[in-house]
């Protein structure tokens, strides 16, 4: 499998091309919606009374991967679940609906009968990513008192996944 292009190419946020033509045949979106890594958008216990509120909020305005937001999402529960068990609410706010398309150029010995250039150049869907306002919330984690200071260390984990720098505020 291809290994996926640097993240320097897609962490703008620039507005989505769609293609659009006079002829209506043409106007198209190829290639359909990817499919996305994000397993889980609400972990713990949903049900259940917390007094406090952590939220992870993003210092920057750019796209998130949802490769990013599943390996945060990974690092949080892990810590969480394995010092408290279930005695959290963790939901991640953000959903990767931008599609990240790719215009994929062979190089290369024998390249002239492979690749199209620029021709027809709307490029293959490689992957989605979530479009991130500064100040916006990422994660949102409801938790107790007593356990604020681990509540904090699991999100500190995850903002370190994620490409832009966040802080943590904490909401009582």
């Amino acid at each position: 499998m291809a290994r996926i292009r640097k993240f320097v190419a897609y962490q703008k946020l620039e507005r989505p091309y769609t293609r659009v033509s006079k002829y209506t045949s043409k106007n198209f979106v190829r290639g359909g919606f990817p499919n996305m890594k994000v397993i889980k958008f609400d972990m713990g216990t949903a049900s259940k009374e917390f007094d406090t509120v952590i939220r992870l909020e993003s210092k920057r305005a750019m796209n998130i991967r949802d490769n990013a937001i599943e390996s945060a999402r990974m690092t949080s529960n892990r810590t969480l679940e394995k010092a408290i068990g279930k005695d959290y609410h963790l939901r991640i706010k953000i959903f990767p609906f931008h599609v990240l398309r790719e215009n994929a150029l062979a190089s290369g010995a024998g390249a002239d009968r492979l690749s199209t250039g620029m021709k027809k150049s709307y490029g293959k869907t490689i992957g989605c990513a979530a479009r991130v306002k500064l100040g916006q919330t990422l994660m949102e984690l409801r938790i107790n008192k007593d356990n604020m200071k681990l509540g904090k260390l699991a999100l500190t984990k995850a903002s370190k996944k994620f490409p832009c720098s966040c802080k943590v505020r904490v909401l009582e």
